[in-house]
């Protein structure tokens, strides 16, 4: 008995040394500032939040990125005038190539938006805008509802998120680490549904690289 309390205190305290070094391991891979990774897609999804998401979606659909775009999980008060203020895009450009999603109320809905949109329009690539600690998770659940499609991630670093000092604001590390704890089951079930379905998929969450950088995979 004392032989195997002693082998579940040891496997309980490696568990979590595993926790607490992929907890560091995601803050740093999600706080980096991405190389521009020039990303050319079918289409571009904004996962809503920061402002930011929308307006960066918005150059890189202006820029000729990709043929439209998708905002999803729009607050349901929130109107088409308002969305074209925030973006920065013309009238006509706004109406001509942005969709508006309003059914998403979580990252597992805006999933199941993005791959209805995606469908619809028979896109095979997408660029995925969102904020950096946001990513891996929209990764992974897009990647659950689409495992053929090729997604190319456009992360988004809040300035707090800093890597100088991330761990030196609290809410910072409570938003990274309530992210962290929310990814773990997500690229769980992604890894489980590729083990019993294994074809070719896009990256769990590939971020874009840093300058001589090799690149990272969760």
């Amino acid at each position: 008995m004392r032989s195997l309390r002693r082998a579940i205190i040891l496997g309980l305290g490696a568990a979590g040394s595993l926790l607490v070094l992929g907890f560091f391991l995601f803050a740093y891979l999600v706080t980096r500032t991405p190389d521009d990774n020039n990303p050319h897609a079918d289409g571009i999804v904004v996962l809503t939040g920061e402002s930011q998401r929308i307006a960066e979606g918005a150059r890189l659909l202006d820029e000729g990125r990709a043929q439209r775009m998708l905002i999803s999980g729009v607050y349901h008060r929130t109107g088409k005038k308002e969305l074209i203020e925030i973006s920065g895009l013309p009238a006509d450009k706004f109406d001509c190539c942005v969709d508006i999603g309003y059914a998403a109320l979580d990252t597992i809905g805006n999933a199941s938006e993005t791959r209805d949109w995606v469908k619809s329009r028979g896109y095979g690539s997408l660029i995925v805008v969102t904020a950096s600690y946001h990513m891996p998770r929209s990764l992974a659940e897009l990647s659950l509802a689409m495992p053929e499609a090729e997604l190319i991630p456009h992360p988004i670093v809040p300035a707090s998120f800093a890597p100088t000092h991330w761990w030196m604001s609290s809410a910072a590390t409570r938003r990274l680490l309530s992210e962290y704890v929310k990814y773990l089951p997500t690229v769980a079930h992604l890894t489980i549904a590729r083990m019993l379905h294994p074809r070719p998929q896009s990256s769990v969450a590939e971020m874009p690289e840093e300058k001589s950088a090799t690149p990272k995979i969760f």
